[in-house]
C-alpha cells in the first residue's frame, strides 16, 4: 500500500522511476533506418521535407505549408509577411511564451500586452478591443497549456478592423478549436517541433496559411538563393511517423485529462485551467492547472518541489511579460490582473505522463492529497 506520507518527508514516491519520458516509437526508428539505407538523410532535397509539408497540409486542412528551423522563426517570418515594421504595435497576451515577445522586438515593433480571460487563462477576446483601439497592426494569439483561445470572436473583431492574426499552435498541434484545426484560423498559423513538443525533431517549425499571397511572401522571406533556416531532410524523416500517430496520441491524452479533471475535483485549491467536457479536441504539451494558495494551503514555491519529489513533472508556468521587463519595452491599456495571477499561480504538468493509464492519474491526484494534508509541515520546511 502506498504511504500517505509525502515523498518529501520519506514516504513512497507516486512515480518511483521519476517523470515519464516520451514513448520510444519504433516507427521513428524504422524511418531513420530507411533514410540511412538509401542515404536520403544526407541530401539537400530528397523529398522528405516536401512529403512532410504535404502531410501537414492534408492533416491540418491548410493549403499552404512552409517548414522552417523553429516555431519562433515562424512567428517572426509571419510578422514580416504581414508587413510589420519598426514602431508598429503588435498585440499579444501578457502571459505568453517569451519568444513571441522577442520576435516582435526583432522587427523593431513593440508588444501591446493584453490581459487573460479569467475563465480559462487564455488571451481575452474582450480585451482584443483594446489592442485594436490602440492601433495594433497584428495580434499573436496562442493556445497555451491545453486551453483554447476564442478564435471565432477574435477573428471577427480583427477582420472587421483589418488587423492581422498569427495563431500560435506550437503547444497544441492536432487540436480542433471551435470546429477548425488549431493553426488554421489566423492569417498565419505556426507549429513547433522543438525537443519536448508533442511532435519533435529536436528543433523545427512550420508556417501555415490559407491565403496564397501571404504564403508567397513568407516563402520569399525564407529564401536566400537557397532556403534560409530550413528543416533538414532527416528532421522530416522523424516527424512523419509522429504526425501520422498524432490524432491517436492526442485522443489518449484527452482521456487522461478528463480522468484527472474528475479526480482533482474534490481537492480544494487546485483545478484545471479549462473544463474539458466540450466538443473540441484539445492537445496537451503542458496541462495547465490553476492554484489557489489560500484554499490549497501552500503557495507554488512550496507545492512544486513537493510534487517533483513524488516523481511528477510539475512546474511553474511562464513569467508574465510585464512583471520583469522595463515598461519601455511594452505597452498596455492598463493593469493586467489575470496575467499577474497566472504569473503567480499557473502550474504546468508535462505531457508524457498523460499517455499512461488511470492508475497514473490516481497517483497524481493522491500526490496532491498527500502534500495538501501535510501542508503545515511543507510550509515549515521552506519558511521556518
Amino acid at each position: 500500500m502506498i504511504s500517505d506520507l509525502p515523498a518529501f518527508f520519506g514516504g513512497d514516491m507516486a512515480f518511483p522511476s521519476g517523470p515519464s519520458l516520451p514513448v520510444h516509437d519504433h516507427a521513428i526508428f524504422r524511418a531513420l533506418q530507411s533514410s540511412w539505407d538509401d542515404a536520403s538523410w544526407a541530401s539537400y532535397d530528397s523529398g522528405h521535407v516536401l512529403a512532410l509539408e504535404k502531410l501537414i497540409g492534408a492533416q491540418f486542412l491548410s493549403p499552404h505549408v512552409l517548414t522552417c528551423s523553429s516555431g519562433t522563426l515562424g512567428v517572426e517570418i509571419s510578422l514580416k509577411a504581414l508587413g510589420i515594421k519598426p514602431g508598429d504595435l503588435v498585440g499579444m497576451a501578457a502571459y505568453e511564451y517569451p519568444g513571441n515577445f522577442l520576435a516582435i522586438h526583432a522587427l523593431g515593433a513593440k508588444p501591446f500586452l493584453i490581459d487573460l480571460d479569467p475563465a480559462n487563462w487564455q488571451i481575452s477576446p474582450q480585451a482584443i478591443d483594446l489592442a485594436i483601439e490602440a492601433g495594433c497592426k497584428a495580434v499573436i494569439v496562442s493556445h497555451l497549456h491545453g486551453g483554447h483561445a476564442d478564435m471565432k470572436t477574435i477573428m471577427a473583431k480583427c477582420k472587421n478592423s483589418g488587423v492581422g492574426v498569427i495563431e500560435d499552435a506550437c503547444q497544441n498541434p492536432g487540436a480542433v478549436v471551435q470546429g477548425k484545426s488549431a493553426g488554421t484560423w489566423g492569417d498565419f498559423g505556426v507549429l513547433s517541433f522543438g525537443g519536448s513538443k508533442l511532435i519533435t525533431s529536436g528543433r523545427g517549425g512550420a508556417i501555415l496559411s490559407h491565403k496564397p499571397e501571404l504564403a508567397q511572401k513568407a516563402k520569399m522571406l525564407l529564401l536566400r538563393g537557397s532556403k534560409l533556416a530550413p528543416l533538414s531532410e532527416i528532421q522530416a524523416v522523424v516527424l512523419v511517423p509522429q504526425l501520422e500517430n498524432l490524432n491517436k496520441t492526442n485522443a489518449l491524452r484527452m482521456v487522461s485529462v478528463k480522468l484527472l479533471q474528475t479526480k482533482l475535483h474534490p481537492i480544494n485549491g487546485i483545478e484545471l485551467i479549462q473544463a474539458y467536457f466540450n466538443s473540441d479536441q484539445h492537445a496537451f504539451y503542458k496541462l495547465g492547472l490553476r492554484l489557489n494558495p489560500q484554499e490549497f494551503g501552500l503557495d507554488r514555491e512550496c507545492l512544486v518541489p513537493a510534487m517533483q519529489a513524488e516523481g511528477i513533472a510539475l512546474d511553474a508556468g511562464f513569467a508574465a511579460l510585464h512583471v520583469s521587463r522595463s515598461q519601455s519595452r511594452w505597452q498596455s491599456a492598463g493593469p493586467l490582473p489575470e496575467a499577474a495571477n497566472a504569473h503567480e499561480n499557473m502550474l504546468v504538468l508535462h505531457h508524457p505522463v498523460l499517455l499512461q493509464n488511470e492508475t497514473a492519474m490516481n497517483a497524481i491526484a493522491h500526490a496532491f492529497e498527500k502534500v495538501q494534508s501535510h501542508a503545515t509541515k511543507v510550509r515549515k520546511k521552506f519558511y521556518s
